[in-house]
């Protein structure tokens, strides 16, 4: 190859690298943006809204009929007639079910004839009575005209005669009573015979059947029990946490509404209201409840005894707030590299980073006093939302008030409504 040729060769090579090193340099930087832009973290967000916030808190309970009586029967014999099924409605008075009167009748009709027994017995004593008192008054003239047709044994005679006469009509006057008692009685069993509504009400349960014999001489069997007001009121008895018993007293004396649902009815909303707060607590497993009893309509009978409800009670609320959602509360940078620096502090060994505690720090938290435990308590409310400054994050500060299940009052902060707050990282 000649010298021409070579420098040529060099010339040529040269220009080459020179536009591979050009176009290197005008892709580089692309390069470079693309790949920053790659590998930039990138955030989701949540806006801060206004709004209303409801706070509930939520238990179980029972439905159950706000009194059920339960009826018995007070004479023994076989059931002769049963007029009634579970689930009828019944008023006051209505036969129920009928003993067999037969013994019963008997004992009347005895009595009675015992009791004309004995007022006919009166009616011959106090005529014997009337006898005797004559022939006194007769000896008394007859002595008070000459003391020798009477002698004194003969008046004494006489006297004895109508003081046991009147003995006997007070003996049968008493026998007269007792018999009388004795024939109420009676009637009053045979009106037993008849098992009556002592209640207007629904029958829950009929614990007899047709020619079953009842034996009252020991205890008064159950037949029925009425559940009266059913359609009017029904009660659902809720089992309410001790921490949240102190929200439920607020709630009661605000009036604020209470709204379950039941199984039977999924799709539907029953609204009550707290009618009692019992003081007698239930422990269970250490778990310490208190007894809510809430009152609720029931003008279709749609609720019934022994089912099993899902309690909401409104316990506070407030209108018009800012509203933090609660995905931007429970977010924090993981990465302190993510941070502005005059934040950073906030994630190493922040108190509301989730970390172990230290024996000393469990034992510092048993040690503290009531007053002190109450301060911790209020200082939870100070908490820090994180907004994107940049490709860092910065904390805000902000004070909390009421929280629901999505979002939580901000009672104070420097954030205008708007503001978008970092819920978690992308990707």
């Amino acid at each position: 190859m000649t010298p021409r040729n070579r420098t040529k060769v060099i010339v040529r090579f040269l220009i080459i690298l020179v536009i591979i090193g050009a176009a290197g340099a005008a892709a580089y930087r692309p390069v470079m943006k693309y790949l920053a832009e790659r590998n930039k973290v990138t955030w989701e967000t949540a806006e801060l809204e206004t709004g209303d916030i409801t706070r509930y808190v939520n238990s179980t309970g029972t439905i159950q009929p706000v009194l059920s009586v339960s009826i018995g029967s007070f004479v023994s014999g076989p059931i002769v007639e049963l007029n009634v099924d579970f689930n009828d409605e019944v008023q006051k008075g209505d036969i129920l079910a009928r003993v067999d009167p037969r013994l019963f009748k008997a004992n009347v009709d005895r009595d009675e004839a015992t009791l004309a027994t004995r007022e006919a017995d009166l009616e011959r004593v106090e005529a014997q009575l009337q006898q005797s008192l004559n022939n006194y008054m007769r000896g008394k003239r007859l002595r008070a005209t000459n003391k020798d047709f009477m002698s004194d044994r003969e008046m004494d005679a006489l006297t004895f005669e109508v003081k046991s006469l009147q003995a006997q009509r007070k003996l049968s006057k008493a026998s007269i009573l007792q018999a009388t008692a004795s024939l109420e009685t009676s009637r009053a069993n045979l009106n037993y015979c008849e098992v009556t509504a002592p209640v207007d009400g629904v029958v829950i349960d009929r614990k007899i059947n047709p020619g079953q014999t009842l034996a009252a001489q020991f205890q008064t069997p159950e037949l029925f029990i009425i559940a009266p007001d059913l359609r009017e009121k029904v009660h659902v008895f809720a089992s309410v946490d001790e921490a949240d018993i102190g929200l439920i007293q607020v709630a009661k004396k605000a009036d604020r509404k209470v709204t379950f649902t039941v199984d039977a009815h999924p799709d539907e909303v029953f609204d009550g209201t707290i009618e009692q707060i019992r003081v007698s607590s239930v422990s269970t497993s250490n778990v310490v409840t208190y007894p809510v009893v809430i009152a609720a309509s029931n003008s279709e009978l749609k609720l019934l005894p022994g089912m099993t409800a899902s309690i909401s009670f409104e316990v506070d609320s407030t209108e018009n707030v800012p509203k933090i959602p609660n995905a931007a509360l429970r977010f924090f940078p993981e990465d302190v590299k993510l941070v502005r620096k005059q934040d950073q502090h906030l994630i190493d060994g922040s108190n509301w980073k989730s970390k172990p505690k230290s024996e000393a720090e469990e034992q510092e938290n048993a040690n503290q006093t009531a007053t002190e435990k109450a301060e911790s308590q209020r200082k939870k409310n100070h908490r820090h939302l994180w907004m994107i400054d940049g490709d860092l994050l910065k904390a805000v500060e902000v004070t909390t008030g009421l929280t629901e299940n999505r979002f939580t009052e901000m009672v104070d902060g420097d954030l205008e409504v708007g503001a978008k707050l970092v819920t978690g990282r992308k990707g």
